[in-house]
């Protein structure tokens, strides 16, 4: 399956891309919008281009990221802690005298790890309803990431 059909097949994705307006030849002057609420003026011609239900992640996707997360990101930050209590353990009642900045330097690697781990239980997980995806989700991992940096780069190049 190629890359382009299997991001077709998103759910949360809209179906069509947005038109951009066509710009006016000649603008009319408009009061600014601070007037327009003192007179009772302003009116919603706003459409939003997209509905909630088009933009949003389905339930089912949304669950699987919440346990990637709580997986990648708990239990390295769950180790942070316990660096700490079992440090503070160990220097008051066993006597063991630990460098500071080695308590410090271990702590802040479990808990960097728990920050990359809530990237990665996102970008890790399947964006498919129908395939649950894999352990470790590095396939998926590679898919999600090509798909961020396209978006990037197509709203990079519609910006100028």
């Amino acid at each position: 399956m190629s890359a382009e059909s299997e991001r077709n097949n998103l759910p949360f994705e809209p179906k069509t891309k947005r038109q951009k307006p066509a710009k006016a030849k000649a603008q009319p002057v408009v009061k600014p919008v601070s007037a327009n609420l003192k007179e009772g003026k302003v009116k919603e011609d706003r459409n939003p281009p997209y509905t909630k239900e088009e933009m949003a992640i389905p339930k089912v996707i949304s669950d699987r990221m919440i346990r990637r997360v709580a997986c990648f990101s708990g239990i390295p930050t769950a180790l942070g802690i316990t660096t700490l209590v079992v440090s503070y353990l160990l220097v008051a009642f066993a006597g063991i005298k630990l460098p500071p900045i080695a308590v410090l330097l271990l702590n802040m690697g479990f808990f960097g790890l728990g920050v990359l781990g809530i990237t990665y239980g996102v970008l890790s997980t399947s964006w498919d309803i129908n395939r649950p995806g894999t352990l470790f989700g590095w396939g998926e991992l590679t898919t999600n990431w090509g798909r961020m940096v396209e978006g990037w780069r197509t709203t990079r190049q519609n910006k100028v």
